[in-house]
């Protein structure tokens, strides 16, 4: 960004950052305006951080969104960036078979509503015409067949367009796994993908957003064991698949649960670590590795010319992840600060 002179340029020092590996010694950021800048800028306001630790905003990778109160939801509780999953910014529709249990919520078009091959070439091929960034299906069981899967996938790689496929079952992953999507969102929670499904995870390349929230309210709802969620992310991740930190933050009706916005992501963070994550590697999996996967460029780690969407917190995230703390507000001119997580002790910046 340019500096003018209506640019505010903040200097942010004795700050240690987090850079997507390690927390490094205390040093200097410039904020200029609403992107990092670079050293060399010459500050207008300055903040001395006090030893704290400065994060990227965090990202949830799949979330709900009815409208703008759930963005502010999420901002107070540090999240600046979100993936969401049905909405005609993002994917459009997702794919749903008729018959499935994703068919009879009482609010989805009967334009999601895929039942052949053919169906599917006409699907995939509104939502590219409709400006979808990807292409997400409901991978439904009993709903979705192996043929409209595949055709469903074909069509969409054809195009250009990653895949995200919603599976909550052994038999949903498997099919999805078959059918070559690219991303999996949630986990079974009838059972444990066996050996050589994670290794096909990994051979593919292919990146899982667990969604554990939810999955532990699907669990409950449907008596079925959420221990089987946890197994399979534990030997996801000591297999070395890419895991995304997700929600599925929602108000919908006619869904298994409804997710707050915001501090759920912090939720998911705990559960995560249940998994075996470090607090490095949960920290990857909702700033860098997401910005990596979905192309965000311009977010995910402090760099200058990125997104100036930060968190700074008074304490090492190795300690504060788990542990509780008040409130804590200080001034930086020039921008709004808003109070985070009662889980952590922190403080979020955003333009």
């Amino acid at each position: 960004m340019a500096e003018t002179s209506t640019t505010k340029i903040t200097a942010i020092s004795n700050v240690r950052i987090f850079d997507g590996n390690e927390i490094k010694g205390p040093s200097t950021v410039i904020i200029n305006g609403e992107l990092i800048g670079t050293p060399d800028s010459v500050p207008t306001n300055s903040l001395d951080a006090q030893g704290a630790v400065l994060l990227p905003g965090l990202i949830d990778c799949h979330v709900h969104l009815s409208g703008p109160r759930d963005l502010q939801k999420m901002a107070k509780f540090g999240v600046t960036t979100a993936k969401n999953m049905t909405d005609i910014r993002s994917c459009g529709l997702a794919a749903t078979a008729p018959g499935s249990v994703h068919s009879r919520i009482p609010t989805l078009p009967s334009e999601a509503l895929v039942t052949d091959a053919a169906d599917a070439e006409r699907f995939v091929a509104r939502q590219v015409a409709d400006g979808a960034a990807y292409i997400k299906i409901v991978a439904d069981v009993p709903g979705r067949d192996q043929e409209s899967l595949n055709a469903l996938v074909d069509a969409a790689h054809r195009s250009g367009k990653q895949v995200v496929a919603h599976a909550v079952s052994t038999i949903a992953a498997s099919m999805a796994q078959a059918a070559g999507v690219d991303y999996l969102t949630h986990v079974p929670v009838d059972g444990v993908m066996n050996d050589q499904e994670i290794h096909q995870m990994l051979e593919d390349k292919r990146v899982s957003i667990p969604t554990l929230t939810m999955m532990k309210g699907v669990a409950s709802r449907k008596g079925a064991d959420y221990q089987n969620s946890i197994k399979t992310v534990t030997s996801l991740h000591h297999a070395g698949v890419p895991i995304l930190a997700g929600t599925d933050a929602n108000d919908s009706p006619g869904v298994p649960t409804n997710i707050p916005h915001g501090k759920t992501l912090h939720e998911e963070f705990e559960l995560l670590v249940q998994c075996g994550l470090s607090t490095t590697e949960v920290l990857r999996s909702a700033t860098c590795l997401p910005a990596k996967y979905f192309g965000l460029s311009d977010r995910g780690s402090i760099e200058p010319g990125r997104r100036a969407d930060l968190i700074l917190i008074e304490d090492n995230p190795s300690r504060t992840l788990q542990q509780q703390g008040e409130f804590r507000r200080c001034g930086l001119p020039g921008r709004r600060l808003l109070k985070l997580c009662p889980r952590y002790r922190r403080l979020a910046m955003f333009s």
